[in-house]
């Protein structure tokens, strides 16, 4: 096929996303009942979920035998869903007490065993804690007609309607509780490109949000496949945890567009088992992950950590959980704030001790400043182990602002293109100056371990002369803060313990 006529029909295509978008938008802004970018997105998510799911039905009772839904026959879409311009579609007030008073009970109270398989289980847990916000029926019935209007074959594939879904999914998040959900996609792929998994590795993400890094590696995957085998193999290579509803919900619609039928995606708590508990086959072969950071974790929650790893700190616990579950040899690419790399209290001293002592920490990219902005102005690394042996050496290499760019926005986004420079030095590398300051080196063991496991390498210059908005100091002392009052319960819990004083 002709490649300006592919770009053409891509063009059309993405014109279809924008317009779907707004069509939805402009309809629920009309409804008293939603209240905001995170509602709208959770009333999109179980309606997108259940169009999704009717499709792989469809192609599930053709393929499969014997295929026999979990869905009561009367909540299926083309039962309730599907408008057929006959006058007896469901809408207004029938529509509204048929969803609160059929569809989610009977959908939540969908009953499941040990022998269930994950495609009909995730029918029960999506609709887990999910909600029905619209108060108006007609403007309901308008919304589901227009994802109804959606098809497969109307976008080339499934691949496009999964460009649908994730248009969807980064144009209508906002700051806040939808922020964290959204990584910039040039971020997860050139992770998964430097990890390049293979077919037959188990990958795993346990804070996987909607998915991006597990598509990013399954589209790698995807140009793999060459056999019926393969196929088997990339539809069992995933495995992620999520802890909050929604994204659980957008991840599984998500990984049911990338061909994964049956998404191993837990709806649950990673830090609730014994990290030492951990048998081979909870263990991957390859993790990538965003893990979420400045939150904090109970002490019931701590105590499934050895006594020097218990910190409050959600990233330091994710750290300590791939540790637990990585298969030797496996590798792991995950992306940590600066407060993990220069923090030097006892527990982040520990946790780095551990990394580098058990495993290879070969590599940190330092990520530019605003790649998640406008959810976060903290400064983040990329950090590159593998379980192959203790580290020897540590290269670090900066990932500058790319030229013309102040900062990275909605209508300025990262690429993956702004990598390129990264990616040519990961296979030849060097150590590199610019103006006097370090932008690729390598640091022996003997040296980090002289900075008190510092490894606060590499960094922006003349950053602290930067004029940030208010919104971004405050971020930034809020780290700062956590930081410093981590260091101070150490300390004082160290000068308890030599004057034999109750901790």
């Amino acid at each position: 096929m002709d490649v300006d006529y592919l770009l053409f029909l891509y063009g059309v295509i993405l014109m279809g996303l924008n317009n779907f978008v707004k069509s939805l938008q402009d309809i629920m802004r009309n409804d008293a009942g939603i209240n905001g970018d995170a509602q709208r997105i959770e009333q999109m998510t179980w309606i997108l979920f259940l169009k999704v799911y009717s499709s792989k039905e469809e192609e599930w009772d053709i393929t499969l035998d014997n295929y026999n839904s979990i869905i009561p026959e009367k909540l299926q879409w083309e039962n309730w869903a599907v408008d057929r311009k006959d006058g007896k579609a469901l809408t207004g007030d029938d529509l509204l007490k048929f969803v609160s008073g059929e569809l989610f009970p009977g959908l939540k109270n969908i009953s499941i065993g040990e022998n269930t398989p994950m495609n009909k289980i995730i029918v029960k847990e999506a609709f887990e804690d999910s909600n029905n916000f619209m108060k108006d029926g007609v403007l309901l019935r308008q919304v589901i007609n227009v994802v109804d209007g959606l098809n497969f074959e109307d976008y080339n594939g499934k691949h496009a309607f999964g460009d649908i879904y994730e248009k969807i999914l980064k144009d209508l998040q906002s700051a806040g509780n939808a922020g964290e959900f959204y990584t910039p996609r040039a971020v997860t792929d050139f992770m998964a490109l430097m990890l390049n998994p293979k077919l037959g590795e188990s990958i795993a993400d346990f804070a996987c949000g909607t998915g991006g890094f597990l598509t990013s590696c399954l589209k790698i995957l995807e140009k793999q496949i060459d056999s019926v085998e393969d196929r088997e193999n990339y539809a069992n290579s995933i495995f992620g945890i999520e802890k909050k509803a929604l994204p659980h919900m957008l991840c599984v619609t998500n990984m049911l567009l990338h061909d994964i039928d049956n998404p191993n995606i837990i709806h649950g708590n990673s830090f609730d088992k014994q990290v030492r508990d951990y048998s081979e086959d909870e263990k991957y072969n390859v993790m990538i992950m965003n893990p979420p950071y400045g939150g904090s974790e109970k002490k019931s929650v701590q105590n499934n950590f050895p006594v020097d790893l218990r910190s409050s700190e959600t990233a330091d616990l994710f750290i300590s959980v791939i540790m637990y579950r990585l298969k030797n040899d496996g590798r792991v690419a995950v992306i940590l704030p600066d407060g993990f790399l220069f923090g030097t209290d006892n527990i982040k001293v520990a946790i780095k001790k551990k990394l580098l002592r058990e495993f290879n920490l070969h590599t940190i990219v330092r990520l530019p400043h605003s790649v998640f902005a406008p959810y976060t102005s903290i400064t983040t690394n990329v950090l590159f182990f593998e379980k192959t042996g203790s580290t020897s050496e540590t290269w670090f290499y900066r990932l500058d602002m790319p030229e013309g760019y102040k900062h990275f926005s909605k209508t300025k986004p990262m690429k993956l293109e702004h990598f390129n420079s990264a990616i040519e030095w990961w296979n030849d590398r060097r150590e590199i100056k610019i103006d006097g300051f370090d932008k690729a080196r390598s640091c022996t063991i003997e040296e980090i371990e002289e900075r008190n496991y510092s490894l606060d390498l590499c960094g922006f210059p003349h950053e602290e002369e930067e004029i940030l908005p208010p919104k971004e100091l405050i971020e930034k002392f809020q780290e700062k803060r956590h930081q410093l009052n981590e260091e101070i319960d150490d300390t004082l819990k160290e000068i308890k313990q030599i004057l034999g004083l109750t901790l």
